[in-house]
């Protein structure tokens, strides 16, 4: 027998679906604003047992899988509602080693604004400072969509203080039998304020704080006190329902000068310590960023310490599932292939981080950028480094149709940390980059990409080539090519090599392409998740009205 709320918001998701069709069949009459967006990819799998791309069902038996995820939008008579319709089939997004398939509307909301009071009811997206205690967010490559079902209010206090509430449960967007709009079963609820102060025309204060209560249920605390039960009684300890999590933070402005700092504490909670065992240990998080910019010239500073901060809707979840809020990382986004084959994921249980970026400008034609990130765990063991120098030359030749880039980057990578193989070495690389860019005419260009990585542990030497020629506004082709030309796993150089066209007419956009593609990690934000190798063609189409 299904559980009474369960009955009640399914049953809510269908009356508001009804008075959604309903309104759209206004939509002509009324003056209101309609928009929406269409993204959808479908995988087609050519099993490679050389590189790794097999045994899966998609390799296997399956051959194919899909996803995709339609959004509409409707504002009017004061009212801003939507919906997007969520679609899974034989997809390995959410778990890639396994086949998942479901479909319905995994997002909904209507709100209005009435006079100070905002109104949001079904889900939403938010977050509380930087996210260190709570952020919804969605994160398609890494199969993260933990927005929060529930109800959400916002009061205006003054022009420039705003108090935030709201009580909800957290989206489970891959439940038992396809049913992609459950929801974990335990209760989040907030409270936030956030102000800004004006001192002076050059100085401004922008302070906040909250607090996060996540109550857990009867099921998932079972499953907690089950686990506890087996340990010894040294290693025990009576578990909470209540966790709570404070923050507070300020942002200072002077000038050119920008100071933020936020700190956060949690109370003492069953969370998995590093034995993969239950623990109870309160957390704390330390944050500070500090820049300065002017013309032609700038530079950040930022810090974070971060000390048993894994904030979940119950300690039964792992990797990315259930996560209730967000740790910046500390590292840089790098977007070349081979610069972006080692990431670091933020560790909740410990990590100090630094991270400095000086960006510069000494000509009108180029600019430079120098980063430098350094994560250790607390007691000073290093989990990753990386310096990466970049420079860029604009509109170089007499015809001004070229430009060109050029990088650096040395990395360590704690590879038995991150990607949990012990007694991993650390890999150590360098990754020298170049890329041209030369403009045939208005509407016709060349680009060219060339890395090579060089390291002694891991796959070993990696060489990586792409040529990319586009015709504005509709077509681009591009082959890129990745080797291993010095192989440390097998005997073989194994090509990874991929062919790709991409059409885009208005606000539509199709790509088609053959990829073959090594293992590695893929991170967004310092959120990361292991990806197997793939080979097979791609097809994506993104849409917009």
């Amino acid at each position: 027998m299904k559980p009474k709320h369960h009955s009640f918001f399914i049953l809510l998701r269908i009356s508001f679906v009804i008075c959604f069709t309903t309104l759209m069949t206004f939509t002509s009459q009324a003056q209101g604003t309609f928009s929406g967006g269409l993204q959808a990819n479908g995988n087609f799998f050519v099993r490679d047992t050389a590189i790794g791309a097999a045994n899966t069902p998609q390799y296997d038996n399956l051959f194919s899988g899909s996803e995709g995820w339609l959004n509409l939008n409707y504002s009017n008579w004061g009212f801003n509602m939507g919906l997007r319709f969520d679609f899974y089939q034989n997809s390995n997004l959410p778990d890639p080693q396994d086949a998942y398939s479901g479909q319905g509307i995994g997002f909904w909301y209507i709100s209005r604004k009435i006079h100070k009071l905002g109104i949001t009811a079904g889900h939403f997206y938010d977050q509380i400072g930087t996210g260190i205690i709570f952020r919804a967010y969605e994160a398609r490559p890494l199969a993260i969509d933990n927005a929060v079902l529930g109800l959400r209010l916002t009061y205006d206090l003054t022009e420039d203080w705003k108090l935030k509430v709201f009580t909800g449960k957290q989206k489970n967007p891959f439940g038992a039998n396809g049913f992609i709009i459950g929801t974990y079963r335990p209760v989040v609820n907030s409270i936030s304020i956030d102000g800004f102060i004006s001192a002076s025309e050059k100085v401004q204060i922008a302070p906040g704080a909250g607090i996060v209560n996540r109550v857990m249920d009867e099921e998932s605390m079972s499953q907690v006190v089950a686990e506890i039960n087996t340990y010894n009684p040294l290693d025990s300890f009576i578990p909470k329902y209540n966790t709570y999590a404070f923050t507070a933070y300020n942002r200072l402005s002077v000038g050119d000068f920008s100071w933020y700092l936020e700190g956060a504490y949690k109370t003492r909670e069953a969370i998995v310590g590093p034995s993969a065992r239950l623990i109870n240990k309160p957390g704390t998080v330390f944050y500070s960023s500090l820049t300065y910019s002017r013309k032609g010239f700038g530079i950040t500073l930022q810090g974070k310490r971060t000390e048993n901060f894994t904030l979940r809707t119950s300690p039964n979840e792992i990797l990315t599932r259930g996560v209730i809020n967000y740790l910046p990382a500390l590292t840089r986004q790098n977007s070349k292939r081979l610069a972006a084959r080692y990431n670091a994921a933020v560790q909740e249980l410990g990590e100090l981080a630094f991270q400095a970026e000086v960006q510069f400008k000494p000509a009108k034609k180029i600019t430079g950028l120098v980063n430098f990130a350094n994560v250790t765990e607390l007691d000073g063991d290093l989990l990753y480094r990386e310096v990466f120098a970049e420079t860029k030359f604009k509109r170089m030749g007499e015809a001004k149709k070229v430009d060109l880039s050029l990088g650096l980057q040395f990395q360590q990578y704690n590879q038995a940390t991150f990607e949990g193989k012990p007694n991993a070495p650390l890999v150590e690389s360098i990754v020298p980059l170049a890329e041209v860019v030369y403009r045939i005419d208005r509407k016709k260009s060349i680009r060219a990409e060339v890395q090579y990585q060089y390291t002694q542990q891991d796959f070993g030497q990696w060489l990586y080539g792409l040529v990319e020629f586009s015709i504005a506004p509709n077509w681009s082709f591009s082959v890129s090519d990745m080797l291993n030309i010095v192989p440390k796993k097998s005997d073989v150089k194994e090509n990874y090599y991929a062919l790709n066209v991409a059409y885009s007419h208005k606000s539509n956009k199709f790509t088609l392409g053959y990829i073959k593609q090594v293992e590695g990690i893929i991170c967004t934000g310092g959120v990361c998740r292991f990806e197997p190798a793939f080979n097979g063609v791609r097809l994506t189409v993104n849409s917009s009205f």
